[in-house]
């Protein structure tokens, strides 16, 4: 089955690390990311532009209404995702517990609903 991992962190924080400190963080991803590879569990996934990038798009009487910035306001905020193949969900949980962004943030674990044709 698959699942989606969000990472949620404080994007303030992440972008004013010191660059050595934003190093080390991408490294360990990098390291984490080859360890599921070679598993055959990482699917896909990548880290997101700063918020303040987004827009959000609604649909109200037909008519597309765009908005700057993130869907809400809030103190964490979505930074990348991880899609991977896991038995279960505590398989994907404990992937999850792996991931460096959850000692200071929040990894969101989803499985697919997957879409039939």
């Amino acid at each position: 089955m698959q699942y989606l991992l969000l990472i949620y962190d404080n994007e303030k924080a992440r972008w004013n690390a010191p660059p050595a400190e934003r190093e080390a963080l991408h490294d360990e991803y990098k390291q984490l990311v080859g360890e599921l590879v070679r598993d055959k569990i990482y699917v896909g996934g990548n880290p997101l532009q700063q918020s303040e990038t987004a827009s959000s798009v609604r649909v109200r009487d037909g008519k597309a209404q765009v908005t700057d910035g993130p869907f809400a306001e809030t103190r964490e905020q979505l930074g990348g995702y991880f899609l991977i193949e896991a038995p279960d969900m505590d398989a994907a949980r404990k992937i999850a517990a792996r991931m460096p962004g959850a000692r200071n943030g929040t990894i969101e674990v989803r499985p697919i609903l997957p879409m039939t044709m």
